[in-house]
């Protein structure tokens, strides 16, 4: 089956990773293990500040089954049970956690070759409900989302997006922020061979008339080292160099300083992550 729109949080997706991920200004080290039994055992400290957090992370996949059990140093447990494709496009998952039990929700998704719907309520008695769907193929998709509180019977969101994809480019729109807000993202990739890419995200707020921007760009030194950087409307300038010093393990150095107020210290982070 052809890969199809995909979900409606695809949307722009490539756009927010380039400007987003992997920025971390804190310390953090992760540590992967698997076992003969087929357990993969994550875990990992991230040094905030001078407090320490930790976290711990079981992983079994049987099939077409996976269960994440993942716990921290606040006391806190965190499941996610998947079950992929019972029949073909569909994917169920059921996210539990404890103390906060209010927080767990289950979700269904199904993928077409020209649509995605996906839906998730709350584990309550009067639950937070989602839905949202997209339509298209693989280079145009239109879509949208709301959000429902049955317990104070109000709307807690709606939001619509629409994306134009080509194999070098891909642009997004959305009104998002219960139609307050208008955002327009893009990423174009310039040379193939060193994967130069740039991207923008673009954002007005109808309340408040204000604009806010992000700009980016990534370029490859070498098939195992990749530099980053960006910047936003508020003069902060962000940069990062990830290298995988080994296969799957990965150590990224990320750094951010604000313009409008070089006395400050400019925020620095190290992330590093082993795997087998």
């Amino acid at each position: 089956m052809a890969k199809g729109p995909g979900l409606f949080s695809d949307l722009g997706k490539k756009a927010r990773d380039l400007l987003n991920k992997d920025y971390n200004y804190d310390h953090k080290l992760t540590f992967t293990t698997n076992t003969s039994a087929g357990v993969t055992f994550t875990t990992g400290g991230t040094l905030k500040g001078e407090a320490m957090l930790g976290e711990l992370t079981a992983k079994f996949q049987k099939e077409n089954w996976t269960a994440d059990v993942k716990f921290n140093s606040n006391s806190n447990v965190f499941t996610t049970i998947t079950w992929d494709e019972p029949t073909p496009g569909l994917k169920a998952i059921l996210n539990l956690s404890y103390p906060d039990q209010k927080s767990g929700k289950a979700e269904l998704q199904y993928k077409h070759e020209y649509a995605g719907v996906s839906s998730n309520v709350g584990l309550t008695p009067s639950p937070l409900t989602e839905f949202s769907a997209v339509v298209g193929n693989n280079e145009i998709a239109v879509g949208g989302e709301v959000g429902f509180d049955t317990a104070a019977g109000n709307v807690t969101k709606y939001n619509a997006g629409l994306s134009y994809t080509k194999p070098d480019f891909t642009a997004a729109f959305f009104l998002a922020d219960k139609a307050d807000t208008l955002k327009f993202s893009y990423l174009h990739t310039l040379s193939p061979l060193t994967n130069t890419t740039v991207g923008a995200e673009i954002a007005h707020s109808i309340s408040k008339d204000e604009n806010t921007f992000t700009v980016g760009g990534l370029y490859t030194l070498d098939p195992l080292t990749v530099v980053k950087g960006r910047l936003s409307q508020n003069g902060k300038i962000a940069a990062l160099i990830q290298h995988e010093w080994k296969p799957k393990s990965l150590v990224t150095l990320s750094g951010e300083v604000d313009s409008r107020a070089l006395d400050k210290n400019a925020k620095v982070g190290l992330a590093l992550s082993l795997k087998p």
